[in-house]
């Protein structure tokens, strides 16, 4: 089983970029194209967050069609840039976004392990908040044996970036942690928000954030670094379960040369000197 993550999509309206400059429809749809050929392709699509710009009917019409050509089931979470009952209303298919509660989390069960999602938004706010009705909603769609994938959009950790941090899980991280550490099978804690690769050890497990198939945000780890993005290569994650285990790898999108041998016909490494 292959699960792909894709975050902070940030899709827009036809023929609009993003701050001006970020052409994030073509970068999403130059994604499900590599992700399509890919070789074993993903089995399923997991989406958190800030899955649009703004929030706005044509921006989740055009994320819709896209999220329809990736030909396997997503399962989608709001970002900050997200507003749930757009989101709901663009998806009406989707029956795990329609639950009689506010809030878009859910648990899905799939071959092996679980998939527990969780809701940071805050309407019109860019920071997140894990809440005692939320908390109390996750702990009880926790078990003490299933291995579990627990998914959000803001990472529950400081990662060093601050001007990011300062916008991130600003209430709710401890009791989160708490909650966490008396469940064995939790396997790992999957964010966006971020727009890049970051690990940290987060109670018996270890949260990650993932990049983004458009723009990144600079590395900076200044306090006082200014808000910016970079042209850096645009990612994914795969996230496999081996083994009973889940192995994560990230991947960029693009053309890049190669592959090239290792080994001559021979079966000798190739020592790389020319005659």
């Amino acid at each position: 089983m292959i699960l792909c993550q894709l975050t902070d999509l940030h899709i827009r309206a036809p023929g609009s970029l993003a701050y001006g400059r970020v052409d994030t429809n073509r970068f999403f749809a130059t994604a499900i194209d590599e992700l399509a050929a890919l070789n074993p392709a993903p089995d399923a699509y997991l989406l958190t967050g800030d899955l649009t710009d703004f929030g706005r009917a044509d921006e989740y019409a055009t994320l819709a069609r896209g999220v329809e050509k990736l030909g396997k089931p997503a399962y989608l979470l709001p970002g900050n840039h997200d507003e749930r009952a757009a989101m709901r209303r663009a998806f009406p298919g989707f029956a795990y976004l329609h639950t009689p509660h506010e809030f878009l989390q859910y648990r899905i069960d799939f071959d092996g392990f679980a998939l527990v999602a969780l809701d940071t938004v805050v309407p019109e706010q860019s920071h997140g908040v894990l809440d005692a009705a939320r908390l109390a909603w996750l702990a009880d769609h926790l078990d003490q044996t299933t291995p579990t994938i627990v998914a959000m959009h803001h990472p529950p950790f400081i990662t060093g970036i601050g001007h990011m941090d300062r916008i991130g899980l600003l209430e709710g991280a401890a009791q989160l942690e708490a909650l966490l550490a008396r469940h064995r099978n939790i396997e790992r804690i999957v964010c966006g928000h971020l727009h890049r690769s970051i690990q940290a050890r987060f109670a018996n497990t270890f949260a990650s954030t993932c990049p983004s198939p458009a723009h990144q945000v600079a590395l900076d780890l200044t306090a006082d670094g200014p808000s910016a993005w970079r042209f850096e290569p645009p990612g994914y994650q795969l996230h496999a379960w081996l083994d009973g285990r889940l192995v994560t790898h990230t991947g960029v999108f693009g053309q890049h040369a190669g592959p090239y041998p290792f080994h001559g016909a021979g079966g000798a490494l190739l020592d790389g000197a020319t005659g």
